[in-house]
């Protein structure tokens, strides 16, 4: 098993991705759509205060999962979840930066044994260096019995 605070110490907070990234409004506005959203804010890529959905943004991906160094932790992977913040409006067109790190490494047990969590967070800047938005993937990590 690995320890879970050696893995804090060595890899959190620490930037290993950084992309680029240019949404199409055509594309958010559809996503909007497609989970009932109604305001034209999302839905209308012509309303003048149209921005990118948060869903849109949930769907944008690093280069990499983790730091190319982070250990193999065995076990069953599962996806964890996403999660969006945003701070922004985020528009369409604009170049985005996204800049990768792993935000949270925490263990849990339960009945089939422990699982370790790794949040890997993704903070959006626009060209200007303002940041508009992070996202959150978490992976889960069943680890096998010894």
């Amino acid at each position: 098993m690995q320890d879970i605070e050696e893995l804090r110490v060595k890899f959190l907070d620490l930037e290993f991705d950084r992309t680029g990234f240019t949404v199409d409004a055509k594309q958010s506005a559809k996503i909007a759509r497609a989970y009932g959203e109604s305001r034209p804010a999302y839905t209308d890529p012509s309303d003048p205060n149209f921005e990118v959905c948060l869903p849109m943004l949930a769907s944008l991906a690093s280069g990499r999962r983790l730091p190319i160094d982070f250990p193999a932790l065995g076990g069953i992977s599962m996806d964890g979840g996403k999660s969006v913040n945003s701070l922004a409006p985020v528009r369409p067109g604009v170049k985005l930066t996204g800049r990768t790190h792993l935000h949270d490494i925490y263990a849990k047990s339960g009945r089939s044994g422990r699982m370790v969590f790794l949040v890997s967070r993704m903070q959006l800047y626009d060209s200007e260096g303002n940041h508009l938005a992070s996202t959150d993937s978490r992976q889960v990590i069943r680890e096998k019995p010894e």
